[in-house]
């Protein structure tokens, strides 16, 4: 999935190795949500679903990055942030997406929660390969 990044506004990068850098990865998309002019529900949807997928990304995939910034398409803002990790892969995606299922740790949203918050979702993984995840929120 290739993301459409606004034109003259590169994505910030967010290393995600320590409980902090999942803090700061949340405060980069608050930023990004707020300078996109979400309002606050979608504000606190999109900073809700990147914070979970931050942990993800510490808890299951060892640590990766966060590529964070605004997007536009067909006349349309957005924020998006793209989370990269080189772990184990998920085995089983259906079960990982399925509504409710949670491995007992993190916010307890799991991947099925944080999609249901942003408004484009794309999973990526292989198993042995890591995982990307990326997600979109477009402005209103």
């Amino acid at each position: 999935m290739s993301i459409p990044w606004a034109v003259g506004q590169e994505p910030q990068t967010q290393a995600i190795a320590q409980n902090d850098d999942v803090v700061r990865a949340r405060q980069q998309v608050r930023a990004f949500a707020q300078q996109c002019k979400l309002s606050l529900v979608d504000q606190t949807k999109f900073i809700t679903a990147a914070s979970e997928l931050a942990r993800n990304t510490l808890v299951y995939g060892g640590g990766g990055a966060m590529r964070a910034g605004l997007v536009e398409r067909e006349g349309r803002r957005g924020v998006a942030a793209v989370f990269e990790d080189s772990g184990p892969g998920i085995a089983d995606t259906e079960l990982a997406l399925t509504d409710g299922w949670t491995s007992g740790s993190g916010l307890g949203l799991g991947l099925s929660g944080a999609r249901r918050l942003v408004d484009e979702f794309f999973l990526d993984t292989e198993e042995g390969q890591g995982t990307t995840v990326s997600i979109v929120k477009w402005a209103r």
